[in-house]
């Protein structure tokens, strides 16, 4: 860590500090006067800066940038009104400029896969098409809502609610859908999934204040008209209730609620990336494990024709429908409803020759992992897509220990204005 200075400032709660590297969570590390670490959200490496405490424990601060004092080269004025402190508690990095951006994602990259895997690997985060300006991609947002119906976004770590007229990373067809100019009573959040590829929008209104619990049949409680299908609980109240998006040549259907990924270019990179680096071909076997609404499953098996096959593994109900009616037209698919354990692993997904996961934030765990190295036959190789750095590093650790060696890594910057990256990571079994 950078030798960090730090002093009281002249205002009650608020320290002048050094800052040094940035930490996952998106702020930069500096050192409060009595030796305990602080996270300075709105900052960036180096700067000097004026920091308001927000919270305490016994062994560390948080705090937010209120004045930069020494401005990085790197700091940019904030698009959004609503970024910074106080404000919207969604784009950490708004005040970073793009190419900083992705070099600290790199930087974090690096540093998780090395503190928890093991590993010393350059990372270059790819940036995507679709968003130059790092705006306008979001094409799922979930909104909360005030006591009043006001729509806007959770300040950070807190329940409080800043009031918004428009979101600049929405995706255009995202705010066509007007959620955040109509007035949304009893409910505690509003989410809008849309399609960047003219597939339609649908707005979730899961169960809320005065209504009944998420999911539950919520009768006639009175909701806004919307231009989109309109979805409260599970009750589709005004169709659609579920979005069409194109990735590589095929449309896929998603409900609402399922999984997908929410920057307009991700599907089809991360598809093409996982394809490409599996070298899937003709006749062979493909287990896609966490397999949503059949991306992966369905693109493999156009790869692997009718001499192969591919098994997808989802425990999500309405997901597993839409994998389903996504590989209609492809007889070599099977889409098993199970969540992915260890035994699902060992006894449920025949002899893959290639083998893709994409889990949740958490990752897929060590006991899978370790399952997937146990693999008899082995497959030859492994395709982890993660959206979490340390999560990824645990699981490789795992893998590596086993005596298999990781053959390429990827990353990709899927969230611009914030510090989360995506990241493909293959693995490949023991030499024999």
């Amino acid at each position: 860590m950078e030798e960090i200075a730090a002093r009281a400032g002249a205002q009650a709660g608020v320290l002048e500090l050094r800052v040094g590297a940035m930490a996952a969570g998106g702020g930069c590390v500096a050192r409060a006067p009595d030796g305990r670490v602080v996270f300075v959200r709105h900052s960036l490496p180096g700067e000097l800066v004026r920091a308001r405490i927000t919270s305490e424990t016994a062994r560390f601060l948080r705090a937010d940038a209120v004045a930069v004092v020494e401005r990085s080269p790197d700091r940019v004025d904030p698009p959004c009104p609503a970024a910074g402190p106080g404000g919207c508690g969604g784009c950490d990095w708004q005040h970073v400029a793009l190419p900083a951006q992705r070099r600290l994602k790199s930087e974090l990259v690096s540093e998780q896969l090395r503190r928890l895997a093991g590993v010393d690997v350059p990372v270059a985060v790819e940036e995507l098409p679709g968003a130059p300006d790092g705006l306008g991609w979001r094409t799922r947002v979930q909104f909360a809502v005030d006591g009043d119906g006001r729509v806007g976004m959770h300040r950070h770590r807190s329940h409080d609610v800043h009031p918004l007229e428009r979101c600049l990373i929405a995706h255009p067809a995202v705010e066509a859908a007007g959620v955040e100019q109509r007035i949304w009573p009893g409910a505690e959040r509003v989410e809008v999934e849309a399609s960047a590829t003219g597939g339609g929008a649908v707005v979730v209104v899961p169960g809320g204040r005065g209504g009944t619990r998420s999911g539950a049949r919520t009768g006639a409680r009175a909701l806004p008209d919307v231009e989109a299908g309109l979805v409260d609980g599970r009750r589709v109240v005004r169709p659609p209730g579920a979005i069409h998006h194109r990735a590589l040549g095929r449309e896929f259907r998603v409900s609402a609620g399922v999984f997908w990924q929410v920057h307009p270019a991700a599907p089809a990179v991360l598809a093409g990336a996982v394809l490409d680096t599996l070298e899937v071909v003709a006749g062979e076997s493909v287990a896609d494990l966490y397999a949503g609404a059949g991306l992966f499953a369905a693109l493999a098996a156009e790869r692997v024709g009718t001499s192969g096959s591919v098994v997808a593994v989802e425990r999500n109900g309405a997901a597993c429908a839409d994998a389903r009616a996504n590989t209609a037209d492809l007889p070599q698919v099977s889409v098993v409803r199970e969540a992915v354990t260890p035994r699902v692993v060992s006894t449920g997904i025949g002899r893959p020759d290639v083998v893709v996961l994409d889990p949740a934030r958490e990752g897929a765990g060590r006991d899978v992992s370790a399952a997937l190295a146990a693999l008899v036959p082995t497959p030859r190789r492994i395709a982890y897509v993660a959206c979490d750095p340390a999560s990824l590093g645990r699981d490789l650790r795992v893998f590596l220990d086993a005596g298999w060696r990781l053959a390429s890594l990827r990353a990709f910057d899927l969230f611009p204005m914030t510090e989360h990256v995506e990241v493909l990571a293959v693995v490949e079994p023991p030499a024999a």
